[in-house]
C-alpha cells in the first residue's frame, strides 16, 4: 500500500478564535475607517456578487397571546457579498450583514471575511482585527455587567417580619 503524504494544511486558528458567524459583528465593533483601510490595503481583485446595499428592515415579532405577527419597528441594515481573488490565483467568498446603515463598511467587512475564511494573503491582519474586535466587545460586556451589578436589587428580605415584633 502506497501512502501519499498529505498536502500542507493551511494554518489553523487558535481554539479560542471565534467562529465565522461572529466575525462580521466583531469587525463592526472597530472604527469603520480602520476596517476600510485594512480591506483596501489587501492586494486583491474584488468582485461584488451583490452590490453593497443599505436600507431599513422591519423587525417582526410574534404576539404570544394571540399568535399574531406585528412589526416592532425599523432597523438599519447594510449587506454585501463579494468574491476575492489574490494575485497567485487563490479565491474566496465573503459576506456581511450589519445592523448599520454603512454599505461601504459592510463591503470592507465582507472582503475581510473572504480573506480570513479562505486564508488568502493578508489573512493574519484580518485575524488581528477580529481579535481586536473581541477585545472591544469584551470591554463593552464588562461595562454592561458593571451597570447591571450596580442596579441589582435583593428582594429576598422583603416580606419577612422583623424578629422583635
Amino acid at each position: 500500500m502506497n501512502i501519499q503524504p498529505s498536502p500542507a494544511l493551511p494554518p489553523k486558528f487558535s481554539a479560542d478564535f471565534p467562529p465565522r458567524s461572529r466575525w462580521s459583528a466583531l469587525l463592526a465593533q472597530l472604527p469603520a475607517e480602520q476596517v476600510r483601510t485594512a480591506a483596501a490595503a489587501l492586494a486583491l481583485e474584488v468582485v461584488d456578487i451583490t452590490l453593497p446595499q443599505s436600507g431599513l428592515g422591519l423587525m417582526q415579532l410574534n404576539d404570544t397571546a394571540l399568535n399574531d405577527n406585528f412589526y416592532l419597528g425599523e432597523i438599519p441594515i447594510a449587506r454585501a457579498h463579494v468574491r476575492v481573488k489574490s494575485t497567485d490565483g487563490q479565491a474566496g467568498e465573503g459576506g456581511a450583514v450589519l445592523l448599520d446603515d454603512r454599505a461601504r463598511l459592510a463591503r470592507a467587512i465582507a472582503i475581510l471575511d473572504a480573506v480570513l475564511a479562505a486564508q488568502l494573503p493578508g489573512w493574519e491582519s484580518a485575524a488581528t482585527l477580529v481579535e481586536q474586535g473581541m477585545a472591544v466587545h469584551e470591554q463593552l460586556m464588562q461595562a454592561r455587567r458593571a451597570l447591571l451589578a450596580r442596579t441589582h436589587v435583593d428582594f429576598s428580605l422583603l416580606g419577612q417580619e422583623e424578629e422583635g415584633e
